[in-house]
């Protein structure tokens, strides 16, 4: 019995090793991971559609977290479509976020649905209105822009500028961004002129203003460079101090909506985006406005509040 002695142990031994080794393998095929501290490292995959105004933030911010240790084992992925698609898709489960221009409830007819949708709001946006930079104009008021955007005016000559006929370069009607436009820049809704052009992306849009004759359009700040003429609006430039004071009408919330609460690996990426290294970086690199520099809030109905 004493000689079997050792041998029993050993086989002891060699059957718990083989458990720990089982249970080791379980935990893996179920997709945790070690983050070397013992505690289970976040995994998932992401799929923020929407805003093309938001999605060069988005974008990068999805690079530079992805590339943290702490996240190295979650996927972000980023496509566009315009805020009326990313509200869609995120309320119909068929994307993470559903990325904004405007409020859920200004897209999304049925309160049910829109009561489902988290609203987190990342930046602040201004939309200005852009021209080809030959028009020979560079300050347009209220009414020449609805004059000119429902057909009414059709030369450039009419508003101060050149003999030109104007181009006008548009974005759909799912688009937050002409939503926010037409909201704060127009003050009405305007319809679909013959002739003009849409375009479901605002790259798109600004690569046709700058090389269009005679071509109008709007843009976020993100998008614009010494390629366009940036009009001011009623005499005020579209700049980040200007908002910020809330001199400048023409600007609306950077949206994140998840339905419901987001998981853990969705949750990690919208506090990535407002943490400071984002906020006080990439937003104000990319043209957008942080959180935290707005002098006056605004609600879903346009009401603006100091």
């Amino acid at each position: 019995m004493f000689k079997k002695l050792p041998f029993i142990l050993m086989t002891l031994t060699f059957v718990l090793v083989l458990a720990a080794c089982g249970s080791k393998n379980d935990a893996g095929t179920e997709g945790a991971a070690s983050n070397g501290s013992g505690e289970a490292a976040l995994s998932g995959n992401i799929l923020a559609v929407g805003s093309t105004a938001l999605q060069p933030l988005v974008e990068q911010a999805g690079q530079k977290f992805m590339a943290v240790d702490e996240y190295k084992n979650v996927t972000v992925q980023v496509q566009g479509g315009g805020s009326g698609t990313g509200l869609t898709q995120v309320s119909d489960g068929q994307a993470t976020i559903g990325n904004s221009d405007v409020f859920a409830e200004e897209k999304i007819d049925d309160a049910a649905k829109v009561s489902e949708l988290k609203d987190h709001q990342v930046a602040v946006v201004a939309i200005a209105p852009v021209s080809n930079k030959d028009v020979g104009v560079q300050d347009l008021t209220k009414q020449q822009l609805i004059d000119i955007f429902s057909g009414k005016v059709t030369n450039w000559k009419d508003v101060g500028g050149a003999d030109q006929a104007i181009v006008i370069v548009n974005r759909p009607s799912s688009s937050g961004t002409r939503a926010t436009f037409e909201k704060f820049a127009l003050g009405t809704k305007v319809g679909d002129i013959q002739g003009s052009i849409q375009e479901d992306s605002s790259g798109t849009v600004k690569k046709l203003v700058s090389e269009t004759p005679g071509a109008i359009g709007y843009l976020a700040l993100s998008y614009l460079d010494d390629s366009l003429q940036v009009l001011k609006y009623e005499g005020v430039e579209a700049t980040v101090e200007n908002v910020e004071a809330g001199t400048y009408p023409v600007w609306a919330y950077e949206h994140m909506y998840t339905k419901g609460e987001p998981d853990a690996a969705t949750k990690a990426f919208l506090d990535y985006i407002l943490s400071d290294e984002i906020q006080q970086n990439d937003v104000t690199e990319l043209g957008y406005i942080p959180m935290s520099g707005m002098k006056v809030k605004r609600d879903a109905a346009g009401n603006v509040i100091e």
